[in-house]
């Protein structure tokens, strides 16, 4: 059986979790990345999540990400292979199902990173955006409270529109 999804309330000490992980990153992979962020609604100060710190690393070449995967086991992380996602790398820390930190590489500056920042930073700045995705998260654990899955693709939507506003306000 799946883990329940549970949203918990906004917590100050994921910023806190993100930047002492973000040090140890660093110390590891030092000039390989161009930048390491902290996306995800745990990096959205007001919104709940679940506990799971999503980091954005940003490489020139995807390829490289293959020479991290013995240096992040140190810390605990384990590649997982998804075929699904040709434009990213991704890492787990934690259990199966029950993560405490998910690493996404990407290459850095392409449609995946930029969009991951894009609405980052735009929830982080509409306070009626946040809202909205607040009660539509809350509304999707309840919906779909033993099936990870569907709760993704169903935030799909919202996800896109989005995206396709913060472009139109930015360009």
């Amino acid at each position: 059986m799946q883990n329940e999804i549970l949203i918990e309330d906004y917590n100050s000490n994921w910023a806190k979790e993100f930047e002492e992980e973000k040090d140890k990153l660093k110390e590891i992979l030092n000039d390989n990345v161009i930048s390491i962020e902290h996306i995800g609604s745990t990096s959205i100060m007001g919104l709940g999540a679940k506990p799971i710190i999503d980091i954005a690393i940003g490489v020139m070449d995807l390829e490289t990400v293959m020479d991290f995967i013995e240096p992040l086991q140190n810390l605990g992380y384990e590649f997982v292979y998804h075929k699904e996602f040709p434009e990213r790398r991704f890492f787990r820390k934690g259990e199966w199902r029950a993560g405490t930190h998910h690493l996404h590489f990407y290459e850095f500056e392409s449609e995946h990173w930029n969009n991951q920042i894009l609405f980052r930073d735009y929830l982080r700045t509409d306070s009626n955006a946040l809202k909205e995705y607040q009660q539509l998260k809350v509304n999707l654990a309840a919906k779909y409270r033993f099936d990870r899955v569907s709760y993704t693709e169903a935030k799909a939507p919202f996800i896109q529109q989005i995206l396709f506003k913060a472009k139109e306000e930015r360009d």
